[in-house]
């Protein structure tokens, strides 16, 4: 009766004290697209995603009723970085939805045009005013709209005190010169709205900050832009946090928290003793620092961990013990800092470059591509599911196995159309019209025999192919109900392996993962190796390995396809999620290698593709391959068959 009694009286003393307008709520899904579209548009980096943001403690002033109810402590505000924009997810400020939606897409506008300075939070905001108006003058009777609305809801300075009426002050102050006397956008430059809003006296305390003062209000026209500290990285959707334990079958599909939070790194100090808890009295009004009472069971599978972490400032991240492992489990979207660079020496293996997108330049051997043979296991030496793993992976694959090689013999058995012939079989349309074009130019000499026909031909192809899979730790989740994504991997290499040996065209599967700067290359299969029993098995056991630094995976299969004399060289890349490291390859620094990774296999005359069932995929993929060179796969269990399209289209016209 009691929680009961309490549960009523919170959700009513919640209402009551709830000063947003929920009745004209825009959700950040709704318009995500289009805010993409217009960060981009203004000149926004390509590389900055649009996150939802992570509540943060906030200032201003509080009625009795939001004291009573502790609301009003926390909001979700606009913040950009180099790596992400960050937006609220829900936006209710306003009586009115439009207003509540051109705010979006106002921060998204602003977003484009922001540059961090010394000057300051303030001085900052207002400059990237200016720019988003004049880049984007159909806005500025939206933004009036909206800077008149949101100083209607200002407090009032002459009701506070000491430093945060100061700076107040001046929040109103540059708001109403970024309007103009007429209340439309002023037109004069940034550092006129700058001393017009400072006046003749000196500056607010906290108004040239880096970050909004914490004493303050927040200002939903502005945005906090952020300059990462050195070392600071996104991990891509919580893949240090997420995906380091397997999950069980009969385990519920993982949820996704798509906020941004920041964490740290820290150790666990919990006792080694299951069965001990020792008293932490201390640790009881602390949400902040890392608690862990070991338990002998896993968590409970009702717990809210994003309710969870929504009442904590700082997310701690430990390394889980060996052998455990948790059967509820949530992703998180971190804003983490990293280890340092490990400069130590990473052992043997061939020296591979990585690009350093903040100096500019190409590192030369600093990583190290580590080559690994598994040998097949004697049968004796191994259990009676590993032996028969080939086998039934045979059984079980056979229907799609014969669809995928017919359709792989067919593209050697097909004829292939040769054009610009003197004499053939049919008429080139394309070619008879540039004839009948160049004929009315005098300059082009006539009376040659014109080359307007084609015939269909037999020709050798001439194409060889690496394929590089993904075996990151992140492929131990389940991607469908009853599999895995390394059992969905490993169905793909053994069909698609069936497939190209049918063609005949020449191919090398690698695997590929790794530990900082040491990448290890699992040859599952070479060039010149036959698709045997070996190789199947190779293939069969391939299991979930550690980390994706992607850039240093393309370039070593862009030296074996360097090797091939064929005239067209394919580089196959299946993964299924964003490159990340333990060290500084994670976020922004390992998608600009992995780009000028493809760039420089472009440049070498290779074509890579990549083949992916990550859900985030348009978000970054696009600027990493083009937009014609990755194709995203929406059902995980029909990736075999995908695969088998991405090949076809790709190699149809290969002679």
């Amino acid at each position: 009766m009691e929680e009961w009694v309490g549960q009523r009286w919170h959700r009513f003393i919640w209402r009551a004290a709830d000063t947003s307008f929920t009745q004209a709520a825009v959700r950040l899904e709704q318009v995500q697209r289009a805010v993409q579209l217009l960060f981009r548009a203004g000149g926004g980096d390509p590389l900055v995603r649009v996150a939802p943001a992570s509540a943060e403690k906030v200032g201003g002033p509080r009625g009795w009723l939001q004291k009573l109810a502790g609301q009003g402590e926390r909001a979700s505000v606009g913040t950009l970085d180099e790596q992400t924009l960050a937006l609220p997810p829900v936006i209710a400020v306003f009586p009115d939805a439009t207003l509540n939606r051109d705010l979006y897409l106002w921060l998204a506008a602003q977003g484009a045009c922001h540059v961090a300075t010394p000057a300051g939070w303030l001085a900052d905001n207002l400059a990237a005013t200016q720019r988003a108006l004049a880049r984007f003058p159909g806005l500025e009777t939206r933004y009036a709209r909206l800077a008149r609305a949101h100083l209607a809801q200002r407090p009032d300075p002459a009701r506070l005190q000491g430093t945060p009426r100061q700076t107040e002050q001046a929040i109103q102050d540059a708001l109403r010169a970024s309007l103009g006397a007429t209340g439309r956008p002023a037109t004069h430059p940034a550092g006129a709205v700058t001393a017009a809003a400072a006046g003749s006296g000196p500056a607010a305390p906290g108004a040239g900050g880096a970050r909004q003062p914490a004493d303050v209000a927040p200002v939903w026209v502005w945005l906090q832009a952020l300059q990462a500290p050195a070392g600071q990285v996104t991990p891509p959707d919580g893949a240090d946090a997420a995906d380091v334990a397997a999950r069980r079958p009969q385990d519920k599909q993982a949820q996704q928290d798509r906020k941004r939070r920041r964490a740290q790194r820290t150790e666990d100090t919990s006792s080694k003793h299951g069965l001990v808890m020792f008293f932490r009295a201390e640790s009881i009004l602390s949400w902040s620092e890392f608690v862990r009472v070991n338990r002998t069971a896993d968590d409970e599978d009702n717990q809210d961990y994003s309710q969870v972490a929504d009442d904590m400032e700082e997310l701690a991240l430990a390394q889980r013990k060996p052998g455990e492992t948790l059967a509820a489990r949530v992703k998180f979207d971190l804003d983490l800092p990293s280890a340092a660079a490990d400069d130590l020496p990473v052992g043997e293996g061939e020296p591979l470059p990585e690009w350093d997108y903040q100096r500019g330049q190409l590192l030369p051997e600093h990583c190290r591509a580590q080559r690994l043979r598994h040998r097949p296991v004697p049968p004796d030496a191994i259990e009676i599911e590993a032996a028969g793993a080939v086998p039934a992976l045979e059984k079980r694959l056979r229907s799609t196995s014969r669809q995928v090689r017919r359709r792989f013999e067919a593209l050697r058995a097909a004829p292939r159309w040769q054009h610009g012939l003197t004499q053939g079989d049919e008429l080139d349309l394309d070619a008879w019209v540039r004839h009948q074009v160049d004929r009315r130019d005098a300059r082009q000499p006539h009376g040659e025999a014109p080359a307007i026909y084609a015939r269909r031909v037999r020709a050798e192809r001439s194409l060889s192919t690496v394929m590089l899979a993904d075996l990151s730790l992140s492929t131990d989740a389940y991607a469908t109900p009853g599999a895995r994504v390394i059992d969905l991997v490993r169905d793909s290499l053994f069909v698609f392996g069936n497939a190209l040996d049918a063609v005949g065209d020449p191919f090398e599967m690698l695997g590929f993962s790794s530990v900082r700067r040491a990448v290890r290359i699992h040859e599952l299969k070479r060039f010149g190796e036959r698709w045997n029993d070996a190789a199947r098995e190779r293939v069969a056991a391939i299991k979930p390995g550690f980390y994706t630094r992607m850039g240093a995976a393309i370039r070593y299969g862009t030296r074996r396809l360097a090797e091939r004399p064929e005239r067209q060289r394919l580089l196959l890349i299946l993964s299924d999620g964003k490159p990340n490291d333990l060290d500084h390859y994670e976020g922004r620094h390992g998608l600009e290698d992995t780009r000028h990774a493809v760039h420089a296999a472009r440049q070498a005359g290779l074509v890579p593709f990549c083949v992916t069932i990550d859900e985030q995929a348009n978000a970054y993929l696009p600027r990493l391959f083009g937009t014609q060179g990755f194709a995203l796969v929406h059902r995980p269990e029909q990736l075999a068959r995908a695969l088998t399209q991405v090949y076809i289209r790709l190699t149809a016209s290969v002679r």
